[in-house]
């Protein structure tokens, strides 16, 4: 499916900044197999890449040995469309007449969400030029192309207008970019009044430096959490205020305790796990709007 030329490329030197997002950007291209989001994706076609929220459903653990990983699946699924409807709850009134930028898009599923439940045109970029390809043929298949595009773009440099979106978001993707960078961009961007929101994991700096269960998440993931006041220093900086900031740890860890128990486990649950109940990692909704 992955094979067919797409026109929503840039040349690799217009994208880039530095070695590491070309890095970045390597690691996702290989990761054409993954089993947990393409396994999750494949029950309705809105594939995440990001985490669940909320309360599980412990019938699921109860399911006999036949269907028990088939419902664990499905019940995380339901989970990561639960954050991702959270975020668009959030946006603001959108029409079909906007515009919205979704930064960091992966293989497109909450811009599909967002076009769906609004109406609006969806902008995705990503400096993976194979989950562009995924998103863009998604897009297709569905018969939005018109109305939801993806770009192989830095989301530090979109090459969109001034003032062309009403509502940007980062779902989980913040964690790969330099802020002040992102926020300076995002505010260029943003109409007056316009809307950001962003979901994102970050180290708690009240309690001190970034723990060993973070930096091996840093590790595994080929990224680089900020603290929590990184965010709120930054938004300031450039436009942003924020008018809402809800903790969302608790909401989390549910996710995660069921994750380990499922075949798309990946090691990576328990280090989660260890640093939401110790508090050293937070994860946050943030609701700004550009002044």
């Amino acid at each position: 499916m992955l094979e067919k030329t797409v026109t929503n490329s840039a040349p690799a030197n217009s994208v880039f900044d530095d070695a590491y997002q070309h890095q970045v950007a390597d690691w996702w291209n290989n990761r054409r197999n993954d089993a947990v989001n393409l396994a999750l994706g494949d029950i309705d076609k809105f594939y995440h890449h990001h985490c669940g929220i909320g309360a599980i459903d412990e019938a699921v653990l109860a399911e006999p040995p036949e269907t028990r990983e088939q419902a664990i699946i499905a019940e995380l699924h339901r989970l990561e469309t639960a954050q991702a409807n959270y975020l668009l709850d959030h946006l603001g009134p959108l029409t079909r007449a906007d515009r919205v930028l979704d930064a960091g898009s992966g293989r497109g599923g909450l811009s599909f969400m967002a076009n769906l439940r609004f109406g609006c045109g969806v902008d995705g970029v990503s400096i993976s030029q194979y989950q562009v390809d995924f998103a863009t043929e998604q897009a297709e298949e569905r018969e939005v192309a018109d109305q939801v595009h993806f770009w192989f773009r830095n989301m530090l440099h979109t090459e969109f207008e001034d003032q062309s979106m009403q509502a940007i978001w980062n779902n989980e993707s913040t964690m790969y970019v330099d802020l002040d960078d992102l926020f300076r961009e995002f505010s260029r961007l943003l109409r007056p009044g316009g809307r950001y929101v962003c979901i994102t994991g970050c180290y708690n700096d009240i309690l001190g430096p970034k723990s060993p269960a973070m930096a091996y998440i840093d590790g595994h993931y080929h990224c680089d959490f900020h603290s929590r006041s990184d965010y709120f220093r930054a938004m300031a900086a450039n436009n942003l205020t924020p008018i809402k900031v809800i903790d969302l740890s608790l909401e989390m860890i549910p996710y995660w305790e069921l994750r380990a128990q499922s075949s798309v486990a990946t090691g990576i649950e328990s280090y989660f796990l260890s640093a939401l109940r110790d508090r050293a990692a937070q994860y946050l909704l943030i609701v700004a709007d550009r002044v």
